[in-house]
């Protein structure tokens, strides 16, 4: 992922010839309005760059303006069950302590700050790269460096199955899943294995009927 570089730099006293070298008021001026723009320019738009620009090294805020661009919430509504199963409490309408009917029925930030950048990474490529497994395998290992391996099969028969070395955080497996986050060409089905799950069954390498133990073998 190549984040283009950029000079904010300005040099004030470039311009200055050899005959102003002597001018210590001119060079005086020339200098304060050089640490003011060090400060309020150079500083500012690299800030900037750090904080919004580079998706690598953007801020929350900064990812909020990515999951704009990107078209992709950072934030997940949870609704009360849709079954209508009753809620129960202590006080008014059933709220328990005051605090609510053990349902939130709003939403709000379920992802931290690494996770959100993950994402957006996610979401980016599946937008901008072309759908091969060597290119997809190439990112997932850029983009998952931190977390462990992850790698993407090809199942040859429009599935594909996305194997983690690690277990997952649940918020965000989940989130790539109902986003539809990992790159896969449209039509195609998306499975998920998890390696350090437990198996069993009955035949070589514990896997059930011959076929692998809940996944493809």
């Amino acid at each position: 992922m190549r984040i283009q570089q950029f000079d904010f730099s300005i040099d004030v006293l470039k311009p200055l010839l050899w005959k102003d070298n002597k001018a210590s008021k001119r060079e005086y001026l020339l200098g304060q309005k050089q640490e003011w723009i060090n400060v309020n320019h150079t500083q500012f738009w690299g800030d900037w760059y750090r904080d919004v620009f580079n998706l690598q090294t953007a801020n929350d805020f900064g990812l909020v303006v990515w999951s704009i661009i990107l078209n992709l919430p950072l934030f997940i509504e949870v609704f009360p069950d849709p079954e209508g199963k009753p809620i129960w409490g202590f006080d008014e309408y059933h709220e328990n302590f005051d605090n609510g009917n053990f349902t939130n029925i709003g939403g709000g930030p379920v992802l931290s700050t690494d996770q959100k950048r993950l994402v957006l990474k996610l979401r980016y490529f599946d937008l901008t790269t072309r759908d091969d497994t060597r290119n997809v395998n190439a990112f997932l290992k850029f983009a998952f460096a931190d977390l462990g391996d992850v790698w993407r099969l090809d199942g040859l028969d429009m599935s594909v199955v996305y194997v983690f070395s690690f277990a997952p955080d649940p918020v965000l497996l989940s989130v790539l899943q109902d986003y539809d986050i990992l790159p896969r060409t449209a039509g195609v089905l998306v499975r998920y294995v998890d390696l350090t799950r437990d198996t069993f069954g009955f035949g070589e390498y514990n896997q059930n009927f011959d076929n692998g133990t809940f996944i493809d073998g």
